[in-house]
């Protein structure tokens, strides 16, 4: 049952809050979430910017914990786009990402396929896996002509 009168700034704090204590959200989509339920949008400007200022609203830190919890299935490329979807400024992604590519995708395909490609098609079907889990055309070679 929906109320149909705005949430007060104390209410909105609230649930500001208890969406931040299940997870990191970035400021633009703890706005997006908070904004049907707020007086206006000044208001809810304000507590964002408090939010910030008691570093309980952290964009840099979402963005942390976003590419730590995405860096075990996904390349750089495919992290910065879900970061800039989700309303990151591209200094902080600058800052956040790329680390260990080959690494991470050398992990990715171990899992994967256990066994080393023996065929050009099988290396191709690697390449493809990997390119569409936003790995750079340098990171794939050089794993698919090194190991692969």
């Amino acid at each position: 049952m929906k109320s149909e009168r705005p949430d007060t700034p104390a209410e909105l704090k609230v649930r500001a809050l208890r969406f931040l204590m299940r997870r990191e959200h970035s400021r633009a989509e703890l706005t997006r979430k908070l904004a049907p339920h707020a007086e206006s949008s000044a208001s809810l400007e304000l507590l964002l910017n408090e939010l910030e200022a008691r570093k309980q609203l952290s964009d840099e830190r979402y963005a942390e914990t976003r590419t730590h919890r995405l860096s075990r299935k996904y390349g750089a490329a495919k992290i910065r786009q879900d970061l800039k979807a989700h309303g990151i400024a591209d200094s902080v992604i600058d800052r956040v990402s790329s680390d260990g590519d080959l690494d991470r995708a050398k992990a990715i395909l171990s899992r994967k396929y256990k066994a080393a490609a023996s065929t050009r098609e099988e290396k191709a079907r690697r390449a493809r896996f990997l390119q569409s889990r936003g790995f750079s055309y340098d990171v794939i070679r050089r794993l698919i002509d090194a190991e692969f």
